[in-house]
């Protein structure tokens, strides 16, 4: 606690749980780092009727090595760009991994209610679009890619909402 004075009038002021929160977040980050492990959160904004209008989250990674720290977020409430006030967008804006394996790039995708037939996938040299719909459901996301890839040599499967896009080296 620390103590102020305002206008002649001495206050008290706790910075202790704002302090003991981002104690907290440093601690988690210095213990992801040290494994390279990875943080979801995630929830969802209910309309009239509980209706679910709006999903919101993030991923924190922390690379091992020179990777370092990688925020993403993903969902469909974004900050208005003139008000900052938050919105429901129509489209959903997936949570997506990208794995460098041996021969090829490896591309997973989260998309509850989709299904291979509602998949498509734009691949111009190094930038993977997903778009995808799926019911009620909207999603798309631009993905930059370790390297360029061929096109023709790209494959995808859908099932439980979980698509994987392999694209040969």
């Amino acid at each position: 606690m620390a103590k102020r004075k305002h206008r002649g009038e001495e206050r008290v002021v706790d910075f202790g749980g704002l302090f003991g929160g981002l104690r907290g977040l440093v601690e988690k980050l210095g213990a992801l780092a040290e494994t390279g492990e990875e943080v979801r959160k995630s929830g969802e904004i209910a309309g009239p009727g509980g209706k679910i209008r709006g999903v919101y989250g993030f991923s924190i990674r922390v690379g091992l090595g020179d990777e370092g720290v990688k925020i993403e977020p993903f969902g469909n409430v974004r900050a208005d760009e003139r008000t900052g006030k938050a919105v429901v967008q129509e489209v959903s804006e997936p949570i997506a991994d990208v794995f460098e394996e041996e021969g090829y790039i490896l591309v997973i995708a989260e998309m509850a209610g989709v299904g291979e037939q509602d998949v498509q996938l734009d691949l111009r040299d190094d930038i993977l679009t997903i778009s995808a719909e799926g019911g009620d459901r909207k999603y798309r996301k631009e993905i930059l890619l370790p390297e360029s890839c061929s096109p023709e040599k790209m494959t995808f499967t859908c099932r439980n909402g979980i698509l994987e896009v392999k694209l040969a080296k």
